[in-house]
């Protein structure tokens, strides 16, 4: 009986083994890593395989990346790609060096975009840019709003005007989103410094030693979360005064609490 199980299941190994080998010798060209066949004859900085951009936007793109090279030195190349690719091909195809950007759009994968960056870049635009630039724009949300051609839009845009000013921390501009989670970080860091600053004792009217105490909490909170996010990003003051806005009125309905307890039950 044993032998009859191994041999069954050594049959049943050998054919998968066949079919997967089967399956790799005849899987499409289409698939290779190094296809520079599917590169155009005359050069471009951007090469569309997947068909994302308007042939208005690709000519619009086209002009403004030679332009911008011309004028800054730096390389921008744009590749789009589905089903084919390129690959290391568009190395030689472009002449990629330190100075060079590749944003590659593939909507295979749970984010559209991703970046092949120089050297030289790195010293103007750190890798925490760029991880910040791919979540903003490539991710699906952002996708299914506005579409995979203003996801590429939108991201060179920002890497040339960062590199245009000589170089960005972050990725410019707050979205909605951004700003709603440092308001709400500002928000419960002001509560937290309100709970803290309720006095202890009959003749206290703040607990400055409590709300020093826990001042590293909601701090950081309100200054590294709901602060920093917001003045870092954009010039803008309205989101600035509303995440103030938000500390103040948390802290002082979480200082105001006991009072308003205390009042109920005599009512």
């Amino acid at each position: 009986m044993q032998y009859c199980f191994w041999r069954k299941t050594l049959a049943a190994i050998s054919l998968l083994c066949l079919v997967v080998s089967m399956w790799v010798v005849h899987t499409p060209p289409s698939y290779a890593y190094d296809n520079p066949e599917l590169l155009p004859d005359e050069p471009t900085p951007v090469v569309d395989l997947a068909k994302s951009l308007t042939d208005l936007q690709e000519n619009k793109l086209v002009k403004e990346l030679e332009q911008f090279e011309t004028d800054t030195g730096w390389k921008l190349r744009v590749l789009t790609q589905y089903d084919r690719t390129p690959g290391r091909a568009v190395i030689n195809f472009w002449g990629l060096d330190d100075k060079s950007v590749l944003l590659v759009a593939d909507a295979r994968g749970g984010n559209i975009l991703s970046f092949s960056v120089g050297d030289a870049v790195y010293q103007l635009l750190p890798r925490t840019f760029w991880i910040e630039l791919q979540t903003r724009f490539g991710n699906l949300y952002f996708v299914r709003e506005r579409g995979e051609d203003e996801a590429i839009l939108e991201a060179i845009g920002t890497v040339k005007g960062c590199l245009q000013e000589g170089g960005c921390n972050v990725v410019p501009g707050l979205p909605r989103e951004q700003w709603i989670l440092t308001l709400i970080t500002s928000v419960i860091g002001g509560v937290i410094c309100g709970f803290a600053a309720q006095p202890r004792k009959e003749d206290q009217v703040i607990a400055w030693q409590w709300a020093l105490i826990f001042s590293p909490l909601w701090g950081i909170l309100f200054v590294a979360f709901g602060i920093g996010p917001v003045v870092t990003r954009t010039s803008d003051w309205l989101p600035l005064v509303r995440n103030i806005s938000g500390f103040l009125i948390g802290a002082l309905v979480a200082y105001l609490s006991p009072i308003l307890n205390r009042s109920s039950p005599s009512n």
